[in-house]
């Protein structure tokens, strides 16, 4: 099952959301922004992602990453913390299917779990 940290909002999100319902595979959609996930859980996206800078799986572009006083090279506790707190600022589309996690940019990424 895959779980896909959506927003309705967000354009790319709803492609990969339709590529996944287009594609058949078995999904599970959660509005991030509204059931935000835990530290934990994010954690949990970070390793499936392959543990990567943890900046890239945030939206540094966003107003709040800089109101906030972040920085792209702060300590991964502190970057992962500011996502449990403000889910805003994690990347979206992330779809996650166990040990395995992509963001959706480009949106087709996604398949790469189905």
């Amino acid at each position: 099952m895959i779980e896909i940290w959506h927003n309705p909002r967000c354009s790319k999100s709803r492609q990969a959301l339709a590529l996944l319902s287009d594609s058949g595979a078995a999904f599970q959609e959660r509005r991030y922004l509204d059931d935000a996930p835990t530290l934990q859980q994010i954690k949990h996206a970070h390793a499936a992602l392959g543990r990567p800078p943890v900046a890239e799986m945030m939206r540094t572009g966003e107003k709040l990453f800089r109101e906030l006083g972040l920085s792209k090279t702060d300590d991964d506790d502190i970057l992962l913390q500011a996502m449990a707190d403000h889910p805003i600022l994690i990347e979206r589309p992330l779809a996650i299917s166990g040990r395995r996690a992509v963001i959706g940019r480009p949106p087709e990424r996604v398949l790469e779990l189905v």
